[in-house]
């Protein structure tokens, strides 16, 4: 058995992180439909801990510390992508999208009541399986567990960790599946189909000497780690006022407060490309360790009503993308959030990025998506999901 301290479990996560890139290479239909290598190789080695636990033995036993830390500093670099000059563009489509999103959201709740009452089940265990931990993920599911318990849930916070953890793995493999049909199907393209950044970008990073680029780098890691420091305070304040958020909110509030008086100013000479490298790095390793750190086994334990939940809310949210490709202007862009839409309506938002970067390597830039689906699927939704599980709960005859 492997005891890893939190450097070692990165490192590990590191290895499944390059195992995932390998195997979409090597088998040509995971390359084809663009799924996640952290979401391979994680799943890979929380598959070979299910195999190793089956036969009576432990496999691993991993630090999960910097998984929280990864995950935020991820979010911060997203904050730092909400520029007000985009938001002007884009804002009634982040408008259009969050509103798509919230009526989802009710209809996850709906068809997890109506697969609750085919088992003889609590009706609310079917929210609780529903938006509370698809759309809202673990984070969500927990936070919301004790008023599922005292509304006559039992077993709430167990249910909410299986089914948040199986929303995660569905919504890594299944968005860019769908998102690939899409932009196949139509023959969409992007404006730029053989960049992954802003057309100038490789012309800024060939102009650059190596004391520049090390600078930039070096000022950019500084920066997210102040907007994580000022965010912390910032959540603390926001959770003192009784609201239940995700811990990386007060640092994406920073980063793009920051993002915007750089804007305004040029006082901090911020490096977008840079600062999402960073966030690209840390996404993927975050998506590896939370993958590893799965345990399958307690997702079997939960058996059949999980299980039936599971798939038919997956087929109805990848029916729905249709929806949100159409609704959300029929072209490549569209096609990508919808990718992203899979992502986190069942799972997170770190999901939803993963698919999204998966689908921008091998198409070219999606700008709407990157900045519509973060702000909807990181921040808004939260609120709007909120009101939502509280409205059941509160309305539904005990």
């Amino acid at each position: 058995m492997l005891v890893l301290d939190a450097v070692q479990t990165l490192a590990l996560a590191g290895i499944a992180l390059f195992l995932g890139y390998a195997l979409c290479r090597v088998i040509p239909v995971f390359g084809r439909y663009n799924l996640p290598p952290p979401v391979i190789g994680g799943l890979l080695f929380a598959l070979a801990a299910w195999a190793a636990h089956a036969h009576g033995s432990v496999l691993f036993v991993l630090d999960s510390k910097l998984q929280p830390a990864l995950m935020v500093a991820f979010f911060t670099t997203i904050g730092f992508n909400a520029s007000a000059r985009l938001l002007k563009i884009s804002g009634r489509q982040v408008a259009v999208f969050l509103l798509i999103a919230s009526g989802f959201a009710v209809l996850q709740n709906l068809l997890g009541m109506v697969v609750a009452a085919g088992f003889g089940l609590h009706p609310l265990f079917g929210v609780l399986v529903g938006s509370t931990t698809l759309t809202g993920g673990p984070a969500t599911g927990l936070a919301f567990a004790s008023l599922f318990e005292r509304a006559g849930v039992s077993g709430a916070e167990s249910i909410a960790v299986a089914s948040a953890m199986a929303g995660i793995v569905c919504g890594g493999l299944l968005g860019g599946p769908v998102a690939t049909l899409l932009i196949r199907h139509f023959q969409l393209h992007s404006p730029h189909p053989h960049d992954h950044h802003a057309p100038d970008a490789a012309v800024a990073v060939a102009t650059t000497t190596e004391a520049q680029r090390e600078h930039t780098a070096l000022k950019s890691i500084v920066t997210i780690l102040v907007a994580m420091w000022l965010g912390a305070w910032v959540s603390s304040g926001i959770t003192a006022t009784g609201l239940t958020l995700p811990a990386y909110v007060g640092a994406m509030l920073v980063g793009a407060l920051l993002r915007n008086l750089d804007d305004r100013s040029g006082w901090l000479g911020l490096s977008v490309t840079t600062i999402e490298l960073i966030g690209n790095v840390c996404l993927a390793l975050f998506l590896a360790v939370a993958l590893m750190n799965l345990k399958l086994w307690e997702l079997a334990g939960m058996a059949a009503p999980l299980l039936v939940n599971l798939i038919l809310q997956s087929a109805l949210v990848a029916a729905f993308c249709i929806v949100v490709f159409r609704v959300m202007g029929r072209d490549y862009d569209a096609a990508v959030m919808g990718g992203g839409f899979i992502g986190f309506m069942l799972g997170t938002t770190a999901n939803a990025m993963a698919v999204m970067r998966t689908l921008v390597e091998r198409y070219g830039v999606a700008p709407r998506a990157f900045l519509v689906a973060p702000l909807v699927g990181a921040f808004f939704i939260d609120f709007t999901n909120a009101l939502i599980i509280t409205g059941f709960i509160n309305f539904w005859p005990h």
